[in-house]
This record gives C-alpha cells, structure tokens and sequence, in this order.
C-alpha cells in the first residue's frame, strides 16, 4: 500500500484557527499524513523534517528561503493559505525543484466585491446621504434636485487599472451592472481586455474618462508612485479613487492636495505608510474613507481560501499538476 505523503502544518496558532475547521483537518488527513496535529510556528521546532513533502504556509509563517528549503530534502510543494508570497518566499526557491502554489485567486473575489460594493454606493453619493440624514433628521426634505445632476450609476465609466486577478474578477462582476468597463494593463491585449469585457486604453485616457478609478496593480519599482499629481489633474471633477491594491502606488502627498481642493473623493484601504500615523490628514477630510486593509478575505471568507489549498494539494498528489502554481517567469510581475 502506497503511503500517504507526509505534511506539516507551518502556521501560527492564530492562522491555523482562521484557516481551518475541524472539516478542514479531516479533509487535509485524507490526502495526507499530517506530521503533528497542532500547527508549528517553527521548523526549528518541528520533528521528523526529513520526509516531510509538503509544506502548508500562511500569513505570520517565517520567511523560506534556500537554507531553510535545504533542511527539508524531500519537500516538494510549499501551499500557501493567503495571497502574495513574496514576503514569504526567497526568489532561489523558485529555481529549486520545489513548487508553490497559493490562494491568492481565492483572495481576490472579496476585494473586488469590497470595490464593487464602493463603486455602486458611491455613485449613488450613499456617504453623503447619510451624514445629511443624521445631521438634520426629519428637516432633510428631498426635493426635484435630488434626481437631477449626475448621481447614480446608469451609464457610468469605472477605470479599472491593472487585470491582476483582482482586477478581472472586479470587471467580472462589473457585467451584471449598467456601467462602462475601461481597462489599462501594459501586459494586457486588447483580446484579453475584450474577452474581459472592457475596452483597453492607456492610463491617461483612462483617467480622463473615468467617473471611477479603481487600483488593481501590484507594487513594484515600476508602479511606485504611477498615481501622482500630473494622473490626478487629469481625473474628472468630482470622480471617485479607489486603492485597494498597494499604498506605494498612490502619491499619497499629492491625493491630500486635490481631496482639500474638494475636486476628487477617494477609498483607501491600503496606505503608504500602513498604518497611518495619527496625526494623517487623511483622518480629517470629509470627501475620504478610510478603512483599514480589510478589502481582503476575514471570517468565513478566509475558508475559500483554505479549500482552494486543499483542492490544490489533492491535485498535485493525484495528478501533478496545480491551477495556481507560482512560477518563476511570473515573480517579476506579481504583487
């Protein structure tokens, strides 16, 4: 009878109770000899490394690089329960013959919802609506005025920049909604982008003809700071910013002056810094929201992303293969 291969649980104790129920550990010991049934925070801590073939990580899990891979001889897939790798994983690895894969697919659909779901109350002006109603109570009379102008969301224009999977799963969900889809990608074509349903264009042009703008990008050298004070002069008055891609890549000194100039309003839920201090103007201006890096997947939501996990780890013992590997063409490019 074949064994079953052997695989250790390398997360914290607090990522283990998000990520797994008891359902979970039944399925994982199905496919798996699990090494030790409590997490381990540590390799340094763990037994019995030597034919342990599969590693599962997640967020607070310490950073793997050749070294560390090196005291594992027969690890051969390294399963991430969160999105990103990069600040897990070494580059060398990916020379290696271990491969990773991650839930980063997973954790795209709540931030897209989390983007929808500001896109569609925000041009419907919901924020301001509401601080009216608690500031005059049964004075607030609404009139013919309220119907008029541009509010609501027939016919608008999202710009969404970047078709990372956020991004695609965010123009996804834009079909079921009367809105226009604009897309900016350099690596994308314009057969990909129609495929998506958006029209593709330069990031300028996107700016100019977007009601919303939507950041879907990830953080590199190249993107730091590609939203400045030149990409906001360009935005429409009164057009709404969305980030909940990185903070770097938003000039953050710059959004500060066109939001006092009343001229945008923005959703941030990522910073640069992250957090931000205190003493932030951000915390004062009326025509922003702030929330703290939530977009992403909380509560139950997380559970999507250990399933795609244990999905990824039965397929790579039954077949080989994974959906989601990360390879190493792609680490240039990724968040």
């Amino acid at each position: 009878m074949e064994l079953l291969p052997r695989v250790l649980l390398l997360l914290t104790e607090r990522t283990f109770q998000q990520a797994f129920t008891a359902a979970h550990t039944e399925r994982l010991a199905g496919s798996c000899r699990i090494v030790r049934p409590a997490p381990c925070t540590s390799l340094a801590r763990a037994d019995s490394l030597q034919d342990v073939e599969i590693v599962v990580t997640g967020w607070g899990t310490p950073r793997l690089d050749e070294a560390t891979v090196a005291a594992l001889p027969a690890l051969r897939l390294i399963a991430h329960v969160g999105g990103t790798v990069k600040p897990l994983v070494d580059p060398g690895v990916l020379g290696s013959s271990v491969r990773i894969t991650s839930a980063v697919a997973a954790n795209a659909r709540p931030v897209a919802e989390f983007a929808l779901a500001f896109i569609l109350l925000e041009n419907k002006n919901v924020a301001e609506w509401v601080r009216q109603y608690r500031a005059r109570r049964s004075r607030l009379v609404l009139g013919p005025h309220s119907a008029s102008g541009t509010m609501g969301n027939a016919g608008k224009t999202v710009g969404v920049v970047g078709a990372s999977r956020v991004g695609r799963c965010l123009l996804h969900l834009l079909r079921a909604f009367d809105l226009r889809p604009l897309v900016h990608d350099p690596y994308l074509s314009a057969g990909d982008a129609s495929a998506l349903g958006a029209e593709p264009c330069s990031l300028h042009d996107l700016l100019r003809r977007s009601d919303v703008v939507t950041l879907h990008a990830p953080s590199l050298p190249a993107t730091r700071h590609m939203i400045g004070a030149s990409e906001l002069a360009m935005m429409r008055d009164g057009s709404l910013l969305i980030n909940t891609a990185r903070g770097e890549i938003l000039d953050h000194d710059a959004l500060v002056a066109e939001l006092r100039d009343g001229r945008l309003r923005a959703i941030l839920d990522v910073t640069d810094p992250e957090p931000l201090p205190d003493s932030s103007p951000f915390f004062d201006l009326p025509n922003v929201i702030l929330t703290p890096h939530v977009a992403g997947s909380l509560g139950v939501e997380i559970h999507r992303m250990t399933e795609l996990i244990l999905t990824e780890i039965e397929r790579f013992i039954g077949t080989g293969t994974l959906a989601h590997e990360i390879r190493r063409e792609d680490w240039a490019t990724m968040a």
